[in-house]
């Protein structure tokens, strides 16, 4: 008997493609810091770094467009009915959402740099990258956001790997205009901010254009983009909304507060929160595809495969995280020496190094029921729990550790991530047992 079922196989098929992905977006962003900082300006390098932190925040917090389309697209290819609901129905109403969210940003963008100058107290030359670099990625919005909307649909519908292949193309022309724009053209911050921009418009076309194919967009009524008919789609976005502000809150103030522990703690906690995003590449690319796998299942009304995909998803996210456990036992000052050659910030970065063994075995757990709550369409329990945790448990935690300094950021941080853990975990069991799953 085959230790992998065909439930697993199903899963890792799914989950390669997004894993292969989210690695080549750090890539992107060395090779934009590779560009920026053969420059002779230092300031160039600055500005536009704080710029794009700036706007990748903006577009991390309006993730919820990807993940409530992800559930709904899912659960319409379970359901495989058309005449109920059409599947062109989510994409067109989540693209409406999208375009008017991005011209929304495109409006607030002056008011967003003004803001970016104040906090960041920039000035000089450092002070007008950063108003370059916002204005022209501002005019990019609507793009970008629509590629959220197409990725979750794409992935609902289980085509992963055209997502990776849409990713990889839009990378690669990033970098290739990156290049030919500052080093060719000599147009310093704006050639990178205006390459990601072409990129991402190249991306929402050819992306909606693959998503649209051999859909019959003749069907679309005008009654699916009616106040009636949008409720759902607001609701569902608002509560995934609420969700990703309280994630980001606590992770802007393990940065602010760090800083104000001094240069070199900010520094620690930049290279600790890398081992934070290396562990998403695996674990999400686990929850994506168990975002697609449960939603498929609800859309069948089936419980049974609900239950399935959930515990085989656990299973291999619970491998994926002794694996990285066991990694960073034995490489993590390896890892810190390849993010830093400067033995006092080394020296600094290794006692917490403990923690971040600790870290994949606590964090896998929300990371895997974020993507069945996802695939459930169950955003108000995913924002009721992110609450909870964040206001309950890290803020509180850190308060009563707080003479620890960055210990107690960080100790914090891990109770958080493994309270949404457990209150996902047992509003799912919860769930099951009352059969709520469908609600």
């Amino acid at each position: 008997m085959s230790v992998i079922s065909a439930q697993d196989k199903r899963l890792l098929l799914l989950a390669a493609p997004m894993i292969l992905a989210n690695i080549t977006t750090p890539i992107l962003g060395m090779v934009d810091t590779a560009v920026l900082g053969h420059l002779p300006s230092v300031e160039a390098l600055a500005g536009a770094s704080i710029g794009a932190l700036v706007i990748t925040q903006i577009y991390w917090v309006c993730g919820f467009l990807r993940m409530s389309i992800t559930g709904l697209s899912a659960q319409q290819k379970g359901a495989k009915q058309p005449s109920e609901l059409d599947y062109a129905k989510p994409l067109l109403q989540g693209a409406l959402l999208a375009v008017v969210l991005g011209l929304l940003i495109i409006t607030v963008h002056p008011w967003v740099v003004q803001a970016t100058q104040s906090v960041a107290q920039t000035t000089g030359l450092t002070d007008q990258f950063v108003a370059d670099y916002i204005s022209i990625r501002a005019f990019g919005a609507p793009a970008a956001l629509l590629n959220l909307v197409v990725i979750g649909w794409l992935i609902g519908q289980q085509y992963t790997r055209q997502v990776l292949i849409l990713q990889v193309a839009g990378n690669v022309l990033n970098i290739v205009l990156s290049i030919t724009f500052v080093w060719l053209l000599s147009w310093g911050v704006s050639g990178v901010a205006a390459a990601t921009v072409v990129a991402e418009c190249f991306m929402a076309v050819a992306g909606f254009f693959w998503a649209t194919r051999g859909l019959s967009l003749k069907t679309a009524q005008r009654g699916w983009f009616a106040k009636s008919a949008m409720v759902r789609v607001f609701s569902l976005n608002a509560a995934m909304f609420v969700r990703n502000l309280m994630l980001q809150l606590c992770l802007a103030f393990i940065t602010f507060q760090g800083a104000r522990l001094g240069a070199q703690t900010a520094a620690v906690n930049a290279i600790l929160m890398q081992f934070f995003v290396l562990i998403s590449l695996g674990l999400d690319g686990i929850a994506y595809a168990v975002e697609a796998l449960v939603g498929e299942a609800k859309g069948q009304r089936n419980s049974a495969r609900i239950a399935q995909y959930t515990q085989r998803g656990l299973v291999w996210s619970s491998v994926f995280a002794v694996a990285y456990s066991t990694f960073f036992w034995a490489a993590a000052d390896f890892i810190v020496s390849l993010l830093t050659n400067k033995p006092e910030l080394q020296a600094a970065t290794s006692p917490f190094l403990v923690l971040m063994v600790a870290l994949p075995l606590i964090a896998h757990w929300c990371f895997l029921f974020d993507g069945v709550f996802v695939g459930l369409s169950q955003a108000k329990a995913m924002r009721n729990t992110m609450v909870l945790s964040a206001l309950g448990v890290f803020f509180p935690i850190w308060w009563l550790t707080a003479e620890y300094q960055n210990w107690a950021l960080w100790l914090a941080f891990l109770a958080f991530l493994g309270a949404r853990g457990l209150s996902l975990g047992w509003l799912y069991f919860n769930r099951q047992q009352r059969d709520h799953l469908f609600d």
